[in-house]
C-alpha cells in the first residue's frame, strides 16, 4: 500500500486511513473487527476524537496489545487548559495507550497561540514536554483559521476536507502545507456520502504526495473496498476525470456536507441529513431515505423555529433553515407526496 510522509511529525502512514467517527453507530464487537482488519490489510493510520461517542474505546479494545504499530490521532474540543487535560486524560485512557501520536485542536474558531488567554496551546506544549502527545495538530472546517494555522509554523498537521469536489482554495492549502513541510490529513474524502465512486475518490487522492485520506468506515463492504484500492491502485483514467466534472458542477454552489457542526437542534432535526436529502436520494440509492422513520425525521423540518442556531454553527455559512425547506418541498413533490 502507498504511504504517506506526514510533514516534519516524520511519521509515515498508510495513503488509506481509517476514519473512526462512524464506528460509534456500531457495536464494539463489529468495531473491534473493522479495526484490526483494517489493521492487518495495511492500514496504519486511525483517527478518532473525544466527541465521537466511544469510538476512542472501540480503537483502544482493538490495538491495546499491538498500539506501538500503528499512529493514532485524537482531538480535543476543550476552551481552556483545565477541559484540554481532562480531555487528554479520558482519551489516554479510554485507548489504552500512554500517548497520542497526533493530538489535535477539533475545529475551533480560533488558531491557538502560545500566551493566549484559553492557555490552549501551552497546555499541549507542556502534554508533549511529558511524551502524553508527539505531536500537535488542528482540524478545521473555516479556510481563515487553516491559513492561520499553516502561516503559524506552530502547528505540524492540519486536517480539512478534501475531495475531488474540492475548489482551487483547498488546491492551494494543501499546496501551502507542502511548503511548509506540514502534514495535510484529508477529512470528507466522500464527501459525507454525496460522492460515491469511491475508486474515483482514492485514484485524485493519489495525485499529492503529501495528503493522507482518513475514511470514515462502519461497514465490512466500505473497508473492503479501500482494502482493494490500496492494493491495486485505481488509475484516474479520462473516463474517472469526465465523471468528476460532472459531479463538481451538479454540486457547485451551496450545499451541506453533513459535517454535523450545527448539531443539536432544539427540535431535534436531524440537520445534516435533511438538508442534503435532495442530494442524496439522487445520488446514492433511494429506498433507504423514504422509509416511515425518514418520512418523520423530514416532517420534524414543519417545526423548525428559525433561530438560526445552525446557520450560526455552520462552517460553510449556509443558511440552513432555508436548505432545510428547500429539502422537505423536494421530498414531498418528487418522493414522498402522501406525506
Amino acid at each position: 500500500m502507498r504511504t504517506v510522509r506526514m510533514g516534519k511529525t516524520e511519521l509515515t502512514v498508510s495513503k488509506n486511513g481509517f476514519g473512526a467517527l462512524p464506528i460509534q453507530r456500531i457495536s464494539k464487537s463489529e468495531a473491534v473487527y473493522l479495526l484490526q482488519k483494517a489493521f492487518y490489510n495495511g492500514f496504519t493510520y486511525f483517527d478518532t476524537a473525544r466527541y465521537y461517542s466511544d469510538s476512542e474505546e472501540k480503537l483502544g479494545e482493538a490495538f491495546r496489545y499491538i498500539r506501538n504499530r500503528l499512529v493514532i490521532s485524537t482531538k480535543t474540543g476543550a476552551q481552556n487548559a483545565e477541559s484540554f487535560w481532562k480531555d487528554l486524560e479520558t482519551s489516554l485512557r479510554n485507548l489504552k495507550t500512554d500517548h497520542v501520536d497526533i493530538y489535535q485542536f477539533h475545529n475551533p474558531a480560533f488558531c491557538p497561540v502560545p500566551g493566549g488567554e484559553d492557555g490552549l496551546y501551552d497546555a499541549a506544549l507542556e502534554a508533549k514536554k511529558q511524551g502524553k502527545i508527539l505531536h500537535i495538530g488542528i482540524t478545521n472546517h473555516r479556510l481563515a483559521v487553516a491559513r492561520e494555522a499553516v502561516a503559524s509554523g506552530l502547528y505540524e498537521t492540519l486536517q480539512f476536507p478534501f475531495s475531488y469536489l474540492a475548489g482551487q482554495q483547498e488546491l492551494d492549502l494543501v499546496e501551502s502545507c507542502r511548503k511548509a513541510d506540514m502534514g495535510f490529513i484529508a477529512m470528507k474524502g466522500l464527501s459525507g456520502g454525496l460522492i460515491t465512486d469511491s475508486a474515483a475518490a482514492y485514484a485524485f487522492m493519489t495525485q499529492f504526495d503529501n495528503v493522507a485520506p482518513i475514511w470514515g468506515v462502519q461497514r465490512e463492504n466500505e473497508l473492503d473496498e479501500f482494502i482493494a484500492h490500496g492494493a491495486d491502485e485505481p488509475l484516474l483514467t479520462e473516463e474517472m476525470q469526465e465523471k468528476i466534472a460532472r459531479d463538481k458542477k451538479e454540486l457547485a454552489g451551496d450545499f451541506c456536507r453533513g459535517c454535523g457542526y450545527c448539531l443539536p437542534c432544539p427540535q431535534e432535526i436531524r440537520i445534516n441529513d435533511c438538508a442534503r436529502m435532495s442530494l442524496m436520494l439522487r445520488r446514492a440509492p433511494s429506498a433507504g431515505w423514504l422509509t416511515d422513520e425518514w418520512k418523520t425525521e423530514m416532517k420534524k423540518i414543519e417545526t423548525c423555529l428559525n433561530c438560526n442556531q445552525c446557520a450560526s454553527r455552520c462552517p460553510y455559512g449556509l443558511d440552513t433553515p432555508a436548505l432545510l425547506k428547500k429539502n422537505l418541498e423536494d421530498y414531498r413533490t418528487n418522493f414522498c407526496p402522501d406525506m
